[in-house]
């Protein structure tokens, strides 16, 4: 008797898995430790825009990777942490996220030393730009006048360099640990998603 052949249906590229694999895990060392705003945030959107084909999937996984690792902390930490989610904060950082995975895609193909590092920088500096102004609106200590606006800037500068040493740390992880992959690794070699 023939037995037909099994044909699993549609598979997963393993590039995809893997790309998603390390944002997921870089996301989790949110909750280990760390300086304030050291944080592996821009550098995953970053590197979602740059190596995931499909834009969709290149937003989709590190702001769902930012949501378990926000979810894991409120968890964790619970009371103040968990009203994050109720707050306007939350649309923004996310906002920033989306901002600058699209960001990463002008690394399409164009992946370096000298280029990780200024969209490194500029993704840091959109979020810096981005969540003081919204510290500024939304924050009653901060007078709604454009002294207000520079006081809330000025409050943001001692945790701007750990976001930008976070961003690089990070950013040289995921593009240099995923360089040494794809060069190992014939399948990570195409278009991944």
């Amino acid at each position: 008797m023939n037995r037909p052949a099994f044909n699993p249906p549609v598979s997963i590229a393993a590039g995809p898995l893997v790309l998603a694999g390390l944002i997921v895990v870089a996301a989790l060392t949110r909750v280990m430790p760390h300086p304030p705003n050291f944080s592996p945030v821009a550098a995953i959107a970053l590197f979602g825009g740059a190596y995931f084909a499909a834009r969709a999937w290149a937003v989709i996984v590190p702001l769902a990777a930012l949501l378990i690792s926000d979810l894991v902390l409120a968890s964790i930490n619970g009371g103040l942490y968990a009203s994050w989610f109720s707050g306007t904060g939350i649309w923004l950082v996310y906002g920033c996220i989306a901002l600058t995975t699209a960001m990463g895609f002008g690394l399409r193909g164009k992946v370096g030393g000298a280029s990780v590092l200024g969209y490194s920088l500029a993704g840091s500096l959109l979020f810096f730009a981005v969540t003081n102004f919204g510290a500024w609106l939304g924050d009653p200590i901060y007078p709604k006048t454009a002294a207000g606006l520079a006081a809330a800037y000025a409050a943001g500068i001692p945790f701007f360099q750990w976001s930008v040493l976070g961003t690089l740390f990070y950013a040289a992880l995921l593009f240099g640990g995923f360089a040494l992959l794809r060069h190992q690794l014939q399948a990570l070699r195409a278009q991944t998603v």
